[in-house]
């Protein structure tokens, strides 16, 4: 089969629909996806977990790709309208040999894809399997041909939550008073329950399930999505706001204020919340700055590990080192559940509601002594060469401390910075971190005329 193979990307699969993401490309990857499976797993009756988003596309993606896999002989769980953390939770919930779910994240409404895991949640990623589909399914060279059933499974919305409430643990949570703006993605699915859990009172922006995304872009990191949910907060004098980004799987939250926290300020209140009673335990994050996150690991107790950027990089590194929590710039926060390490946005929203509880303040009261750095936000760039631009960072910047786990981390004294590729995108990326704000902004710019040079 033809394929374009720049869809098959570093974490999951993602192009525009009727393009590069067809029917006949769904049917063609759960043949390829049953192959990989079966020659992981020789001698043995597989089962795969399937979910699907709520893009106008998605269910008839759905229907080829299981019909791909039960043409493999391997038996499908079909989970329904799920998002990305509830499809992980299925496919340990149902002890699953992998899982499929339909979904482009937050891309546009014109784009759509597809996720994939092996059993517990280990990630399927660029070098440890999509190249290996793309080869496959290029070459339609697959396992013998068998049959399957498919077995609908209801409930894994309710059961998902349910699982990271009790997760989370006992400790109390007051009434609060919330806004949140899923911005009409599958975020919206996991909030619905917990809010009937806990008996928030509740704002909602944007609930309505659109795979078009009629009201703004669903991706939290672009702060200018959240304007709508910081003025709401305001307005109706919340306790806190909530965004989610398109398929559910990276939170965001707002202090009563209406200010934005900074991912890296509510990832260090999540690991000195995990490190209570687990002191010397790890936690990963990435290497972009946020420095925060490793002077509260620290604090706590905790063994701070730095990693690449990427939900497949950081969970395998999580893995590997039996790590107890990790966390990204970009709002993603890992957990280690027993049906696998992936994102726990109803435990990190409950964790952040026992926390405020439990301190008995304000949340923006909380915040404040943490937002101890001066932030850049990510920037990106446009260049002719990635690597032209990088070699001219270092040899500027030959004095700092260099790191090149993921990219250019170099540090001094009073201030650090990430530039790195994008792993999804043509584009270079910084994030700068100062210990002040005009440290912050003096080298910011600093960096924006070198590359702009370029």
């Amino acid at each position: 089969m033809q394929i374009n193979r720049s869809i098959f990307k570093m974490y999951d699969i993602r192009g525009i629909v009727g393009e590069d993401v067809t029917k006949d490309l769904a049917y063609h990857l759960g043949r390829a996806f049953a192959t990989l499976l079966k020659s992981e797993n020789p001698n043995k009756n597989l089962s795969v977990s399937v979910g699907h988003d709520m893009r106008d596309s998605s269910k008839e993606l759905q229907a080829e790709l299981m019909r791909g896999l039960t043409e493999s002989g391997v038996k499908v769980f079909d989970v329904g309208l799920v998002s990305t953390p509830a499809f992980y939770f299925s496919v340990g919930h149902l002890d699953a040999d992998g899982g499929v779910s339909v979904t482009a994240s937050h891309n546009p409404g014109e784009y759509n894809g597809f996720k994939m895991t092996r059993a517990k949640a280990r990630p399927v990623a660029g070098n440890t399997g999509i190249t290996d589909l793309a080869d496959m399914i290029e070459k339609e060279d697959y396992c013998e041909q068998g049959e399957a059933s498919v077995e609908k499974v209801e409930g894994i919305v309710e059961k998902h939550v349910d699982f990271e409430i009790a997760f989370a643990g006992s400790d109390p949570v007051k009434p609060f008073k919330i806004v949140a703006d899923p911005g009409n993605g599958m975020g919206a699915t996991y909030l619905n329950v917990l809010f009937e859990r806990i008996g928030a009172d509740v704002t909602k922006l944007y609930w309505e399930l659109d795979g078009n995304f009629p009201n703004h872009e669903s991706n939290p990191l672009k702060f200018e999505t959240m304007a709508d949910l910081q003025a709401k907060v305001k307005e109706v004098g919340a306790d806190l706001g909530i965004a989610t980004d398109g398929d559910g799987d990276r939170i965001f939250f707002v202090d009563n204020k209406g200010e934005i926290v900074e991912p890296a300020i509510v990832r260090g209140i999540l690991s000195k919340i995990m490190l209570r009673g687990n002191e010397g335990a790890t936690i990963c994050y990435d290497v972009r700055p946020g420095k925060i996150t490793e002077d509260m690991i620290r604090e706590s107790g905790g063994v701070p590990s730095l990693t690449k950027v990427g939900h497949s990089l950081i969970k395998a590194q999580m893995i590997e080192e039996n790590a107890l929590f990790g966390g990204e710039s970009s709002g993603h926060f890992y957990y280690r559940f027993e049906t696998g390490i992936y994102d726990g946005p109803v435990a990190a929203c409950m964790q952040i509601m026992q926390e405020i509880t439990k301190e008995n303040k304000a949340f923006s009261e909380i915040v404040k002594p943490l937002a101890r750095y001066a932030h850049s936000g990510e920037i990106n760039f446009q260049v002719a060469s990635k690597e032209a631009a990088v070699n001219k960072i270092k040899q500027q910047f030959a004095d700092g401390e260099l790191s090149e786990l993921d990219g250019i981390l170099i540090t001094y004294p009073d201030f650090w910075f990430n530039v790195r590729g994008s792993n999804t995108e043509s584009v270079l990326r910084l994030n700068l971190e100062a210990v002040d704000q005009e440290t912050m902004e003096k080298r910011r710019d600093e960096i924006i005329n070198l590359i702009n040079e370029n």
